[in-house]
């Protein structure tokens, strides 16, 4: 697989997108930035780089918004694959050539073919692996367990953002979610459209600094409340097309 995209949504990166994108560069040779309407320094910084592309919203939409145009970009770029990746300094751009290779692993002596490979920070255990904030990893775990559950999937780490997708199989979903619940309906709409799914292990990296999630979904109990939300959401959107899913949603976490 030759023809593929990296992609990093940003918002109020500028301590960070500088660096981050120098070390994305030695990785991957096309690769776009979604600046999702920041208001600090990061428009500026972007603005004087002439090495990637930028895709701009005017406003801030959300993480699964910025996600959204540039699944869109992929496709219209006809490209064969996109790797997403954040811009906080909590994925080794290192491994995106890894996460590629495992779309197609046929490369290396092996048969199956995936349609998208979702990192996982639970999946393995890293050396320098720093602990998660307690509400967070309860949450992922509560939600991942649940996930598995009721889409019969194996999954460790429902939320990393670290993934690499094939574009074909991208254009059987609608995903709609603009916020970082984004990965709950993206499981649900791939697990009805039958997507091949595999997770590759990565570290867990935690940075000493404040992360909000907006608003009042910065308390634990609130966002699991509005994930509980998007994931009926997502239920009821692909009802009519999965109708077997309808015993799944009676189930718990």
């Amino acid at each position: 697989m030759t023809n593929w995209i990296v992609a990093l949504p940003i918002f109020n990166e500028q301590a960070h997108v500088n660096s981050v994108l120098d070390e994305v560069l030695r990785y991957a040779a096309n690769v776009v930035v979604v600046d999702d309407g920041s208001v600090d320094q990061t428009p500026q910084l972007l603005a004087a780089r002439t090495d990637v592309t930028v895709l701009t919203h005017e406003n801030n939409r959300g993480y699964g918004a910025a996600l959204q145009t540039a699944f869109q970009y992929a496709i219209e770029q006809d490209a064969e694959a996109i790797v997403t990746i954040d811009c906080d300094g909590q994925h080794q751009p290192q491994m995106i050539p890894q996460l590629v290779a495992q779309l197609d692993p046929q490369e290396e002596g092996k048969s199956e073919k995936y349609d998208i490979v979702s990192g996982s920070r639970y999946l393995a255990e890293f050396t320098d692996d720093k602990d998660a904030p307690e509400d967070r990893r309860r949450i992922n775990f509560e939600i991942t367990k649940q996930l598995n559950r009721r889409l019969n999937l194996n999954l460790t780490d429902a939320f990393c953002g670290f993934k690499a997708y094939r574009v074909s199989a991208l254009k059987k979903l609608r995903i709609t979610e603009p916020g970082y619940a984004m990965p709950l309906q993206l499981w649900i709409q791939a697990a009805c459209a039958k997507l091949k799914i595999i997770e590759f292990p990565v570290p867990r990296i935690y940075l000493e600094e404040e992360r909000s999630f907006g608003g009042s979904l910065d308390d634990a109990n609130r966002r699991m409340e509005h994930y509980q939300q998007v994931i009926s959401k997502a239920f009821e959107e692909v009802s009519s097309d999965c109708p077997g899913f309808s015993a799944f949603q009676e189930i718990g976490v």
